[in-house]
């Protein structure tokens, strides 16, 4: 099993009454940096390694002292808040500026990989196949890894067998291995 971490911004607020009051420029509004609806994916798996590359300049300071704790432990495949919210692979964060924090959604994917020589349109075919198996919630071939990513519900997890049968149903293909 794999793991990837979803980061969504959720939402922004802003508190002018605070801002006038305490800030150098009471008029700051709300955060630039993010946006309402914004998507960050972290992964680490073979030459990738989003994590430490993302943290570089990427995000916010402030908010990147929030949440890359939970990130973390989210692509060590660990539970990100147990016993706090209603699912431990998500958690609900917001950065510390108090004037104007930023919410994130933080969630953890589980995901396997599948190598097999296949050409494109049959790669197609078996992501196909593989959207099929109970629990698959998507499977995309990465042209620029040449491999085909499954992502699971956290609550099914996907067996290789599984995986192997709806290859063979998409055709005749050598499966190289799943990760």
């Amino acid at each position: 099993m794999q793991y990837k971490c979803k980061m969504t911004v959720i939402d922004k607020k802003v508190f002018p009454d605070l801002q006038e009051k305490y800030l150098a420029d009471p008029n700051s509004g709300a955060c630039p940096f993010y946006q309402v609806g914004a998507e960050y994916l972290f992964e680490r798996y073979g030459d990738e390694d989003t994590f430490w590359t993302q943290g570089k300049g990427a995000h916010c300071s402030e908010a990147w002292d929030c949440f890359s704790r939970y990130v973390y432990a989210a692509l060590q495949g660990g539970s990100i808040m147990r016993g706090w919210t209603n699912d431990e692979h998500i958690m609900i964060a917001c950065c510390n500026d108090g004037t104007r924090p930023v919410i994130f959604k933080i969630e953890r994917l589980d995901y396997k990989v599948l190598y097999v020589n296949a050409n494109l349109d049959e790669q197609n075919k078996i992501v196909a196949a593989l959207k099929n198996i109970d629990g698959v919630t998507n499977a995309i071939y990465r042209t620029d890894k040449n491999f085909t990513e499954i992502f699971m519900d956290r609550n099914n997890e996907v067996s290789d067998e599984k995986i192997s049968v709806a290859v063979k149903s998409a055709g005749n293909f050598d499966i190289q291995r799943i990760d």
